[in-house]
């Protein structure tokens, strides 16, 4: 029989549907509540990318760290079943999140393998300096049928700690790094999704995506984009955050992006903001880069993505060379992560230029699947 006991989340006002907290407000089995948090160094020597996610109807909690040193890729990965009970301890296996205080500070740590004390491991301590930011609510069907619905907030800060790999320790200072996150929850695909014929009849042309937090010392900016084939934006909004002061809206945000020869990899790029009453160009220089689907589970991976039942107590390391992309097959073109330094009206500041673009885009002159840069 189901054990339907009160978990201990229900001991507070927080319920939204009269349900326990033990469960979601829907069947669908791609419900999620996960998170990511990038760490970015100024100088681009590394890049660190972690998360943590919740798929309730399907049993499992699962997190990953990715850090890309040169052009080295180490991961680890861990994944178990999900204790309805331990819904606020935020662990799996080897990698933890601890809240210290929500929307302000956080503890992001990975334990040391004992078996192998070249492998990757940190003590971070990440802190907010701007007041989360809420995305628009992010909505996309396929046909008739909802795919995805998600709700999502971002924000940026600093960290300072430690990471430890290959035997090189290297301390984070708060003037030399900086962090930015997101905090999303609805529902999206997971493996296994079936397709058939809605599938069929409604292929997708092509797909065109950027999402750019960026911490400047006294404001924080935020771009996030969708488009289809034909430049239709399903998602748009570019928003700047000033303590102290209303968010001021930057109108429709148009990126220029330089991308490298024979491939979509941006080099660089340059997004027009419109401010009606002063318009900005937001510099973009790309400092380092992690493909999601290397390591870090977002599809179209193949050694494994997020939701996926792996067993109990699942931890996995890798090492991964990102000098060959051809050895990496798919996940070298999945959605990407690019730590970059961004210039604004005067200013510098860091985070994370993340871009996709796949098929066909007419805006930016690609014409298929197999259609790159000249």
């Amino acid at each position: 029989m189901p054990d339907d006991r009160p978990v201990a989340l229900d001991e507070y006002p927080v319920h939204q549907v009269p349900l326990s907290m033990k469960h979601v407000a829907t069947g669908d089995r791609n419900a999620y509540d996960r998170c990511i948090f990038h760490v970015v160094d100024h100088r681009g020597r590394a890049l660190l990318v972690l998360g943590l996610g919740v798929y309730p109807n399907v049993g499992v909690i699962d997190a990953y760290a990715t850090l890309r040193v040169g052009d080295t890729l180490h991961a680890v990965r861990a994944s178990d079943a999900l204790d309805d009970d331990e819904r606020m301890r935020l662990s799996v296996g080897p990698l933890r999140i601890h809240v210290e205080r929500p929307l302000k500070d956080f503890v992001l740590s990975c334990a040391a393998d004992p078996d192998d004390p070249d492998g990757l491991s940190y003590e971070i301590t990440w802190s907010a300096e701007f007041p989360a930011l809420w995305e628009p609510h992010h909505v996309q069907r396929r046909g008739a049928r909802l795919t995805l619905e998600g709700r999502r907030f971002v924000q940026a800060g600093r960290c300072d700690g430690w990471i430890k790999v290959a035997g090189q320790e290297t301390r984070l200072s708060r003037d030399g790094w900086t962090g930015t996150r997101d905090r999303s929850w609805g529902t999206r695909p997971l493996p296994g999704e079936e397709g058939g014929r809605l599938a069929e009849e409604h292929r997708t042309e092509g797909f065109h995506w950027l999402w750019c937090p960026v911490r400047f010392d006294d404001r924080f900016l935020m771009v996030v984009t969708q488009e289809d084939a034909d430049g239709y934006r399903t998602l748009n909004d570019a928003t700047l955050v000033r303590a102290g002061r209303r968010d001021r809206q930057l109108g429709w945000p148009r990126a220029e992006i330089a991308y490298r020869s024979g491939t979509r990899h941006p080099e660089g790029a340059t997004v027009h903001l419109g401010d009606p009453r002063k318009p900005l160009e937001l510099g973009v220089e790309i400092l380092a880069s992690s493909p999601l689907a290397v390591g870090a589970g977002y599809p179209p991976a193949e050694d494994w993505q997020h939701g996926t039942w792996q067993g109990r107590g699942w931890t996995d390391r890798r090492v991964y060379d990102l000098s060959d992309p051809a050895a990496l097959g798919l996940a070298a073109y999945g959605v990407t992560d690019h730590a970059a330094r961004f210039t604004l009206d005067g200013r510098t500041g860091y985070g994370i230029f993340e871009h996709g673009s796949f098929g066909r885009h007419d805006p930016s002159g690609f014409t298929g699947f197999d259609s790159v840069a000249p």
